[in-house]
């Protein structure tokens, strides 16, 4: 699957009356259990892309704090905001402080904008809707990598790791999205 095809699925399923993680999974288990797996590997390469300590600490920033697990969740809310702000944040991180429901959040006190845990799932739901069978995804995904032959996952470059508790460091590096977070005592 293309990366067009893949953008094109997230903006079919962000139209849909239903949340976007259901209509996602609706989409790709009408496509078959191939396709499945190509906007699996697609993903997988999307997420890679944003696996990075500056994406991180905007996650930090924006959820008051975030673990390894709350990383995956927030890369997964990344994809699922669509192409251009998905882009825009894998450009500069920063840039998240001027999207509307990041601006919501900080209105309203809430600290779950952008992370999507459905999201990171959609593939498992709609292979397993296909086939009755969701723990047989991770094999078949396996196999399509081998037959397309993705090896094993590499290291990637995350870049520079810095403390994220540090504020003048967070400020220095994340400015707009310091603003917004970070309480005045941490000025």
């Amino acid at each position: 699957m293309d990366t067009d095809m893949f953008w094109r699925l997230i903006e079919n399923a962000r139209a849909a009356d239903t949340p976007l993680h259901e209509a996602l999974t609706s989409l790709l288990a009408a496509r078959g259990t191939e396709q499945i797996l190509a906007f699996q590997a697609r993903f997988d390469v999307l997420d890679t892309a944003v696996d990075r300590w500056d994406i991180w600490a905007a996650g930090y920033l924006i959820g008051g704090g975030c673990s390894d697990d709350r990383f995956m969740d927030f890369k997964a809310g990344l994809i699922a905001l669509g192409r251009t702000w998905y882009e825009r944040a894998a450009d500069c991180p920063d840039d998240l402080a001027e999207h509307p429901d990041i601006q919501h959040a900080t209105a309203t006190g809430v600290d779950e904008a952008v992370f999507y845990e459905e999201m990171g799932f959609v593939t498992v739901a709609a292979y397993g809707r296909i086939t009755g069978d969701e723990d047989g995804f991770c094999p078949a995904l396996d196999r399509y990598r081998t037959r397309h032959g993705m090896g094993e996952d590499q290291p990637h470059d995350m870049g520079t790791d810095f403390d994220f508790d540090d504020a003048q460091e967070m400020r220095r590096r994340l400015p707009r999205l310091a603003d917004l977070f970070l309480k005045e005592a941490q000025r």
